[in-house]
């Protein structure tokens, strides 16, 4: 279940597009959702119809403990920021196998004083923590641990554990709920589920209490609670917004969606229903005093199984300790045996990250605009062409779906996805491809191709990748589904025209793109018209779509060598890259080119109405990015692809300036080729620049902005005096919603495709081409030895180092000695001088990507290949299998 569903796009049918405002935490306890739910520690059916989660009230606070408390957009220093501590510890891709802790502070959470504290504060100091509140001093929490185990698929064992860490005894309520999402509301489907309280004599068992929760697509569904000491009480009322709270109007039910938080918060009996039947019910256990380091327990199960006295039997145990050894046994394969104790730790706390942000995404856009028949009409604006995701009126998403972060980001983003799938793969490859190919359906991909971006805005720009993960997907999975591979490159020739017509305006194959996922890398916001008429020539758009290119050209390759038919597509891929390559070296009438021989490195370029021109001299990300295009032709290519060698042939000797960026070489099995955007002397410079630690190279990876600009760089575009400076951590500018920072921090995302391609150089280079690592070091290493570096230096973050801390945990309190704090935090990204993990802080999430670093890491072997399958993966190179 997602950790917030308040303050998304889909819940704001506001005239102003403020998502954050339209429905706030405030309001999150006492109204009905449309389009999904949220809860702690929470699961749900495929379809996001039933739920269950744990909620907690300390005696103190003013409502329960019911979801994840932060601040918003607006309310943050650096944008929306949650403030509380939890963590992903295990899960098996099934969910036969689930466990999550979440930290529970004794005494009042201060809602309040998070809010003004951060308030005070601008972009230049540190974010105001709950830590930093002193109210978990001496330990004084809950550890609340919730564990999940399937004795089948539909029969859900759930254990919930609460541990007094602080030093003196507390009182805790613990509060397993189980909802309906409420889907009879707004006029679309009248039926309405029930849940109903089973009462003696339907009530066999004397050891539990039980709710009936029928629906007509699930069928009946039992939840049932152990009692502790005494019957446990089963609190019941609607999944109903509480109209006369929030818009002082009638409530048209007895109870509403608050009416579990009144009866336990403030006493109020009847704010639950006395029959016992409606569409929430909590099972709610007392602990008026737990002692320093007791641990008490709850138990519960949901089945289609009318309960029993078995229910809580032995076999209960037994289907947890069977779970857990599945779960111990299945990493034992997939993580390699030379990874040390440390490395295991991080690589399965990133898949139980990974595998927990799996959420059911329900989004139908063409309700969502038009307003529902039983809701008052949504404002004339959100109707409007030019309105949020008008254009996207086809999109109708009701899928499972991979989330970037489950509070931050809890909506999937095209990029963010197709990085996902790449670390998925080595758990659950089946999912890894459906998660591909589902942006790619016609109920998600637009008509026109474009994939859709991220809910806030469809229609922006994500780079390129999704060849390159199906690519990736496809490798991990031992080089078997081909089928995959016709299904996902088929659909993306419709996205790859799309981007040719719409990025590419004058045809001179040097792209557009905007923001492209980097926020604000550049002196203004690239995602604007830029100024007064002039137009954007991007480096990294131009960068990505050669990439783009050779990803497609590879996976044509890996089809044509059964069949032949796709050797054509191998061609036009090729033809295409080449185009590219030559417009990255010169393009237009006046030969303006992003390559700036002087600095020896990429630019933006802005062009003027008049055809004149201005680099932007900014080195950032933007200039690395060209590194990504590159292909390793191997000499089995004449024989496996006529179509494709006669036409290289055929241009090698009539158009000798479109194959200027071609190397060729002999070797002992014939000649190789390399199609790269780079000849080897550009790329020794770029490189020359990436691996200078006063510029690219930190101790953790590659920032995104050379750090040489710790004095801000100055120029003037189109008559305005416009700055740029090293940020490495937090953005101190508001473009973007200031939520994330391109401008100095480390990515993991790019550095795993740089270092990937740094491998398919090494491919064609071997070990006669070196290159100097740090740069004036005097240490010269192969290509896939600095990859291999700059996958150490990814890891490293977060491994322990000599003080026992480890670099991405930085300031905060994760950095403490206290083993209590031994949790690995998953960050959008990190500080590029320091390491220390920023912005969103469970992004497992592309950062989840450290487990496919550690994972691919193997001695080979493992895979049987035929030598046609063995020739796609050395065509496409860098993976490390």
């Amino acid at each position: 279940m997602s950790s917030r569903q308040w303050g998304t796009v889909r819940e704001d049918y506001s005239s102003d597009g403020d998502a954050w405002s339209y429905f706030p935490f405030e309001h999150s306890h006492l109204r009905a959702y449309r389009w999904g739910e949220d809860g702690i520690g929470g699961l749900c059916d495929r379809y996001g119809f039933l739920n269950v989660a744990v909620a907690m009230w300390n005696g103190k606070d003013p409502v329960l403990k019911e979801r994840l408390f932060g601040l918003t957009n607006g309310e943050g220093n650096h944008g929306e920021d949650v403030k509380e501590y939890w963590w992903a510890l295990d899960s098996t891709p099934t969910h036969s196998w689930m466990q999550l802790l979440y930290r529970y502070p004794q005494a009042e959470f201060p809602y309040a004083k998070l809010k003004e504290e951060n308030a005070k504060r601008d972009r230049d100091e540190r974010e105001y923590e709950l830590a930093d509140t002193g109210i978990l001093d001496e330990n004084r929490f809950f550890d609340v641990t919730v564990t999940y185990a399937k004795a089948s698929p539909d029969d859900v064992c759930m254990v919930v554990e609460a541990t007094n860490h602080g030093p003196d005894a507390a009182p805790l309520h613990l509060l397993p709920q189980v909802w309906f999402r409420n889907s009879w509301t707004w006029g679309r489907d009248s039926r309405k589920p029930t849940l109903r309280r089973l009462d003696p004599p339907e009530l066999f068992a004397s050891n539990l209490s039980a709710v009936e929760c029928t629906h007509d697509f699930l069928g009946r569904i039992y939840v049932s609670a152990e009692s502790v000491d005494q019957p446990t009480r089963v609190l019941v009322c609607e999944n109903e917004s509480n109209a006369a709270v929030l818009w002082h109007a009638q409530n048209e039910t007895a109870t509403t969606k608050d009416g579990v938080n009144q009866r336990v918060v403030h006493g109020d009996e009847s704010a639950v229903a006395a029959d016992g039947v409606g569409t929430k019910s909590a099972f709610w256990y007392v602990f008026d005093s737990v002692e320093p380091g007791q641990t008490v327990s709850v138990r519960l199960r949901m089945s289609p199984d009318q309960p029993g006295e078995d229910t809580f039997g032995s076999g209960f145990d037994a289907v947890l300790a069977d779970r857990r050894s599945d779960a111990e046994a299945f990493y034992d394969v997939v993580l390699p045996n030379r990874l040390d104790d440390e490395e295991r730790f991080i690589a399965r706390r990133a898949f139980a990250g990974l595998l927990w942000g799996k959420q059911v995404y329900r989004y139908t856009v063409e309700h969502w605009i038009d307003g529902d028949p039983a809701e008052p009409m949504p404002p004339a604006e959100r109707a409007d062409r030019h309105a949020r995701n008008a254009t996207w009126r086809h999109l109708a998403l009701a899928d499972v779906i991979s989330m970037p972060d489950d509070w931050e980001y809890p909506w999937f983003a095209a990029w963010d996805l197709a990085f996902h799938c790449v670390a998925l793969a080595h758990v659950d490859p089946a999912f890894a491809k459906e998660q591909l190919l589902l942006l790619c359906r016609e109920w998600a991909m637009h008509p026109n191709g474009q994939l859709p971006a991220y809910e806030w805005a469809f229609g922006d720009v994500n780079p390129p990748v999704h060849a390159w993960a199906a690519w990736q997907v496809y490798i991990i999975d031992g080089l078997r589904d081909r089928d995959f591979l016709i299904r996902i490159f088929t659909k993306l020739l419709l996205n790859f025209g799309w981007w040719v017509n719409r990025k590419d305006l004058d045809g001179s194959s040097v792209f557009e793109g905007g923001f492209l996922g980097m926020d604000n890398i550049g002196l203004f916001d690239r995602s604007a018209p830029p100024p007064e008429g002039c137009r954007l020539e991007q480096s990294d758009a131009t960068s990505w779509m050669a990439f783009y290119c050779l990803e497609m050209l590879k996976i044509s390759v890996a089809l044509a060598l059964e069949v032949k038919a796709w050797d054509e597509c191998a061609t036009k891929f090729l033809e295409h890259f080449l185009s590219i390559a030559q417009a990255m070296r010169r393009f237009g009438s006046r030969d303006i080119s992003l390559w700036d021989d002087e600095d020896g490195f990429y630019y933006d370029v802005l062009v003027h109405p008049d055809r004149s021109y201005q680099r932007l001299r900014v080195r950032s990300m933007v200039g690395l990015l060209p590194i990504l295009a590159v292909a390793h032709a191997p000499a089995w290519t004449a024989e496996h692809l006529p179509d494709f060698t006669a036409r290289l042939r055929w241009l090698q000797a009539r158009r000798p300036d479109l194959v200027d960026g071609l190397l060729d070489q002999s070797g002992d099995d014939g000649n190789h080729a390399m199609l790269s955007l780079m000849d080897p002397e550009r790329l020794e410079r770029v490189l020359s620049r990436m691996f200078d630690e006063g510029e690219f190279l930190s101790p953790f990876g590659i920032r995104s902005l050379s750090a040489s600009y710790k004095e801000p760089y100055s120029t003037e575009v189109v008559g305005q005096q416009m700055e740029i400076d090293y940020q490495p951590g937090e953005s101190r500018s508001f473009m973007f919603g200031g939520n994330s920072n391109w401008r100095g921090p480390i990515w993991f995302p790019v550095n795993v495709l740089l270092a990937d391609s740094l491998r398919i150089y090494d491919d064609y280079f071997g070990n006669a081409t070196t290159f100097e690592v740090p740069t004036g070091s005097g240490t010269r290493l192969t290509a896939a030895q600095a990859a291999a570096d700059i996958d150490r230096r990814l890891i490293s973050l977060f491994r322990k180092g000599p003080d026992g801390k480890r670099p991405s945990d930085g300031e905060r309190i994760e950095s403490s000695t206290d083993p209590l704090w031994d949790h690995i935090t998953f960050s959008e990204y990190f500080d590029g001088d320091t390491g220390e993990g920023l912005g969103a802080t469970h992004q497992t999430g592309w950062t989840a990507l450290v487990a496919h670093l550690l994972c691919r890491r193997r001695t080979g072997g493992e895979i049987a290949r035929s030598e046609p399958v063995k020739a796609a993966a050395d065509y496409g190179g860098g993976t490390g299998h």
